[in-house]
């Protein structure tokens, strides 16, 4: 369960940036469900906006 949920976030992770390959991306694809992938992209999104509203309280 924890190796499905890392791959889901290695694989968003990698989204995010633009630098997923061709093979994963198909890989990706052939998954019957999107749900997690759409999941694990909110959450990563609200812990980067979380993070970068801490670094500029931090900052300023």
């Amino acid at each position: 369960m924890l190796s499905k949920w890392f791959r889901f976030v290695k694989s968003v992770s990698a989204s995010m940036l633009g630098i997923q390959s061709q093979k994963s991306y198909e890989e990706d694809f052939a998954e019957q469900s999107v749900l997690p992938f759409i999941v694990t992209g909110v959450v990563l999104v609200v812990l980067f906006i979380l993070s970068l509203v801490l670094l500029v309280n931090l900052l300023v």
